[in-house]
């Protein structure tokens, strides 16, 4: 049979195991995406525009590392509310741009009535992306 002062031993252990392991929790990774802007101004195309057949839409934007270094810049695009994406342009970004990356883009819609949703996508070293979006409604 134990003792009161071996019981007490055990539970000052045990109260100080607990406290120590309470006291060891993991930070938790905030995973912050990057930071993506559309340029605005004269010239610019920043938010959702009703446009002809066959224009020229610029549309610029300014990437900036939050937490991870830049990595890749990609456009796509989904026609008439399609749910899939094509492609259209990626672009692994150097050495230099990992801090900050900005571009303009010239889309050239279709000869054709209907909606055209671009993407501008940036995604930094972990993986982490942001996506900003614009619907061209073309008439």
């Amino acid at each position: 049979m134990q003792s009161f002062k071996q019981k007490f031993k055990v539970l000052l252990i045990a109260t100080a195991m607990i406290t120590v392991m309470a006291s060891c929790k993991k930070d938790e990774d905030a995973r912050t995406p990057p930071d993506v802007e559309f340029k605005t101004g004269a010239g610019y195309t920043s938010a959702n525009a009703v446009v002809g057949q066959g224009d020229s839409v610029l549309v610029g934007i300014v990437a900036t590392k939050t937490e991870d270094e830049l990595k890749t810049f990609n456009v796509s695009y989904a026609y008439d509310g399609a749910t899939n994406t094509t492609t259209d342009t990626t672009i692994t970004l150097t050495s230099a741009q990992e801090e900050s990356y900005s571009a303009d883009y010239t889309i050239v819609t279709r000869n054709q009535d209907g909606t055209e949703i671009w993407s501008f996508t940036i995604t930094d070293r972990d993986g982490n992306i942001t996506t900003k979006s614009i619907t061209l409604t073309v008439q």
